[in-house]
């Protein structure tokens, strides 16, 4: 397990500035180095990473761990750097379950090994070293690929690179951020399918999205059967009737639909009377000649 583990963490680090090139093939938590010096800290020096965006632990499983610690030690060593604000302690990058664990099973010390990373750094691999989780669901997912481009300023077709994904696969788990919270708490409970929830977004009627979804769940509906009556009840819907999608919700659509065609953030507005505007962001030159090939625009140099 532990090799597959690491396996599946190889490449993600991008380019020889990424995690890649911190970490080698292995990944975050990789075997020790030749010249990486593994040493002995006080688990109460340290401190979990700030930017780790996991805040929950199965804590049967740590307790699994603490016992196994108790039995055979610590095996691995965490990862760790110092804390920029207080040198004294450190920051975990990787090992966070075995540090917990480490405290449950009554260890006053973890061996470690120091790195020097930026907060850059430390912000991708947490959230990497996050969507290696077993038990990650895709709402947890998609969050962090939302983190990943609203720290480092990435597209999604940036994110995907960097992850090995293909965009689109990135872009249908952001759109399950835009699902109402009830229908969120039902697929993190894993009474919806991601399929289904990415279904119940093709609802006109956004304010019809959790009764929907109770219903699929109580007459245990397929992917294809919950297709089936959104279909249905899109074609019975008038968007421009009285009591049709609420401005907010409709936007929202429109603002996800647009960044799944366009691979950017994009912001939405319009005022009382229906005008607005709508602004793509990019991030560079070459990030707007791509989006100009989305919208099939091209210009003669003269």
């Amino acid at each position: 397990m532990a090799n597959a583990k690491k396996s599946g963490l190889g490449g993600l680090g991008g380019n020889g500035g990424g995690l890649g090139a911190l970490f080698d093939s292995q990944g975050l938590d990789t075997t020790i180095a030749t010249n990486d010096s593994v040493r002995d800290l006080a688990v109460d020096k340290i401190v979990a990473n700030p930017f780790q965006p996991r805040h929950v632990f199965d804590q049967d499983a740590l307790q699994d761990l603490a016992a196994s610690i108790k039995e055979n030690g610590v095996l691995q060593p965490v990862i760790v750097r110092h804390n920029p604000k207080d040198n004294a302690q450190y920051e975990l990058l990787a090992g966070e379950r075995r540090w917990r664990a480490s405290q449950l099973a009554g260890m006053t010390e973890v061996p470690a090994i120091v790195r020097k990373l930026d907060d850059d750094q430390m912000l991708q691999a947490a959230i990497l070293e996050n969507l290696q989780r077993e038990d990650l669901t895709p709402l947890e997912e998609a969050q962090a690929y939302r983190d990943m481009m609203d720290a480092l300023k990435l597209t999604q077709e940036q994110v995907a690179k960097r992850l090995g994904k293909a965009r689109s696969a990135v872009a249908n788990f952001l759109r399950l951020l835009n699902l109402p919270d009830e229908v969120k708490d039902l697929l993190n409970a894993g009474e919806l399918s991601m399929g289904q929830a990415r279904t119940l977004l093709g609802l006109r009627n956004k304010r019809r999205i959790v009764p929907v979804a109770k219903r699929a769940i109580a007459e245990g509906m397929t992917v294809r059967q919950l297709e089936q009556l959104v279909n249905k009840l899109n074609e019975q819907s008038d968007p421009t009737s009285k009591g049709a999608d609420e401005p907010s919700a409709y936007l929202k659509a429109t603002t996800a639909a647009l960044e799944d065609k366009f691979g950017t953030k994009v912001n939405v507005t319009r005022n009382r009377k229906g005008a607005g505007k709508i602004e793509i962001a990019y991030l560079s030159d070459d990030d707007l000649n791509r989006i100009f090939d989305v919208l099939g625009i091209s210009f003669d140099e003269d």
